[in-house]
């Protein structure tokens, strides 16, 4: 079994994480689970003016790794193997042509995310995966 599990170093998304271990280490047949964090370089189109994209993209590099961190450790103390994706893009639609392209059984992500004035006026990245995945989608609270 493949689970995609995207995270944003909210409590969520840590407890999507502590949810996937626990049903990696119960599932019979081999589970490999992708970590994966999504920044919206979009949100820096102003600060392009005055920095370099390299400057941007080692921030952006920087931020996931650290949103990663805590998924990760969850993951290692539970003897799971995972791997780690970092993309830049629209959360939602990243989410989906992953799962997508990796042929993912699962995605499991916490039901709310960092950015909840964003959420209101956009709508939820957990929702829009969870409208337009093929896969199923485990939503934790």
């Amino acid at each position: 079994m493949k689970i995609l599990l995207p995270v944003d170093g909210s409590k969520a998304s840590l407890q999507a994480a502590k949810y996937a271990a626990m049903w990696a280490k119960n599932f019979r047949s081999k589970v490999t689970i992708t970590l994966l964090s999504v920044h919206e370089s979009i949100t820096f189109n102003h600060a392009k003016k005055v920095l370099s994209k390299e400057s941007i993209d080692d921030y952006l590099r920087e931020m996931s790794e650290k949103d990663l961190k805590g998924a990760q450790k969850v993951l290692d103390a539970a003897g799971v193997k995972h791997s780690m994706v970092i993309e830049q893009g629209h959360p939602a639609e990243v989410i989906i042509k992953l799962a997508n392209k990796e042929k993912m059984d699962l995605i499991v992500m916490g039901a709310k995310g960092r950015n909840g004035f964003l959420d209101v006026l956009l709508g939820s990245v957990a929702q829009r995966v969870s409208s337009s995945a093929k896969q199923p989608v485990l939503l934790v609270k």
